[in-house]
């Protein structure tokens, strides 16, 4: 790594292995979505997040330059979205996609350069915390007039998992954001899922947490009024099960190992 005279590191171009290999992996990714896309009654091509935690930023500015100038990434930690906002390009659209806390929910609004979405609001204080920090956002830090959020559903009903009941719950903080949250854009609504539906999961064999995703934003639409463009969104298939997640109607799959390889224990990533 070298040093440019601001003192901003230089991130050193992935290999042309590594290159190879990323866009090899793109290619297919997106090829696949196509195909699944193509089958649906209205065929529409969800949007492709690559879920680049724990992978250097090299990875990322392979996928992000031309030729294929791949823009959407999503990243589950705070510091380590906010240092590779910091080093990469402002034209990435950032997605925060990992456990939400409270105590950091004003830096992550505030301080992300290029953040584009967080997907995994489940409660009224973190909405809250959300919409104060977008509003001390400064102009450089990019970004819309307003961040767009999606609920994180609880579909499958385990403990160990962050999200809201589909249910009245999804409803109630659904309605809380639009009406009490004037700098954030309700987007959709998001969910992980149990492991073993997923992996069990094929373009055939529909996912029930995907079949409850859906009925809950029918649910939060009815109950709002939300018609045309306004509906939301929904964020839900992942390398193990997007193409499942689309012929339910994804509009937004988050593929990480599928396109990236394996992951490094956290204690041994390096962002370059």
């Amino acid at each position: 790594m070298t040093s440019q005279s601001e003192g901003q590191p230089v991130i050193m171009p992935a290999s042309p292995s590594r290159t190879t290999t990323l866009l090899a992996n793109l290619a297919s990714v997106t090829s696949r979505i196509q195909s699944a896309s193509s089958k649906l009654p209205l065929p529409k091509e969800p949007r492709l997040v690559a879920v680049s935690k724990l992978k250097p930023a090299s990875d990322i500015l392979a996928l992000h330059n031309p030729p294929t100038a791949h823009s959407h990434f999503g990243e589950n930690y705070l510091q380590e979205l906010q240092e590779k906002a910091r080093l990469l390009p402002p034209t990435i659209k950032w997605h925060f996609i990992g456990g939400l806390q409270s105590n950091k929910c004003v830096s992550l609004a505030r301080d992300t350069r290029a953040l584009w979405a967080v997907e995994s609001v489940d409660s009224e204080k973190k909405a809250t915390l959300l919409d104060k920090g977008w509003g001390e956002r400064k102009a450089e830090m990019g970004g819309e007039e307003k961040l767009r959020v999606f609920v994180q559903v609880n579909t499958s009903g385990e403990e160990n998992k962050s999200g809201v009941d589909p249910g009245e719950e999804v409803v109630r903080l659904c309605r809380f954001i639009m009406d009490k949250c004037p700098r954030l854009r309700l987007q959709g609504l998001m969910t992980i899922g149990a492991i073993a539906r997923s992996k069990a999961t094929t373009a055939e064999t529909e996912n029930e947490d995907f079949i409850c995703l859906k009925q809950a934003r029918e649910r939060v639409n009815e109950a709002l009024g939300l018609e045309g463009d306004a509906r939301l969104e929904l964020s839900m298939g992942m390398s193990e099960d997007f193409e499942g997640a689309i012929a339910l109607g994804s509009d937004e799959v988050r593929v990480g190992t599928t396109i990236f390889g394996d992951r490094p224990p956290k204690d041994r990533a390096r962002i370059l």
